[in-house]
């Protein structure tokens, strides 16, 4: 009986999921990454936020515009992305993928670089519009493989 119980949970749960990935629907996010939890050739330490907006241009698939920055040692980086993600129906887990330009502003340094962004993530929902967004991202730059940069990133959500 509690295994029954716990399966229509879960069943109306998910259902609830689903109607804030349909078409025309919005979302903003933001998050922190960082902390040594990624990993690129060119930095050891640094502390990073991002903030994303995203629309719903059809069921369970997002057109996203993201800015951020990153400070480190070094310098700063900053980054402005499009790009789009894809809910995989009812269970909150997706992939994204984007553009994204840096802009490297260190003492001695000081170039744009393009890389491709992607991400797998989960969005778990806290209440039917607020989410903790973990995921996992990997930027491959189009310069210079050393600014490539895998990592972990913890984001908050609101669907609207």
């Amino acid at each position: 009986m509690k295994k029954l119980f716990v399966v229509v949970c879960l069943l109306v749960a998910t259902v609830g999921v689903q109607a804030q990935f349909e078409q025309g629907k919005w979302f903003v996010n933001t998050s922190m990454t960082g902390f040594d939890l990624s990993h690129s050739k060119t930095e050891d330490f640094h502390m990073g936020i991002s903030g994303q907006a995203g629309m719903f241009v059809a069921d369970n698939l997002a057109i996203v515009a993201t800015l951020g920055a990153d400070w480190k040692e070094a310098g700063d980086v900053y980054t402005g992305a499009l790009g789009g993600r894809y809910y995989f129906d009812q269970v909150g887990i997706y992939v994204g993928g984007g553009l994204k330009v840096k802009r490297w502003d260190w003492d001695i340094y000081k170039t744009t670089d393009l890389a491709w962004g992607s991400e797998v993530g989960y969005a778990f929902f806290l209440s039917r519009t607020v989410t903790i967004e973990p995921a996992v991202y990997y930027d491959l730059s189009f310069k210079n493989n050393d600014y490539s940069k895998f990592g972990f990133k913890v984001g908050f959500g609101f669907y609207f």
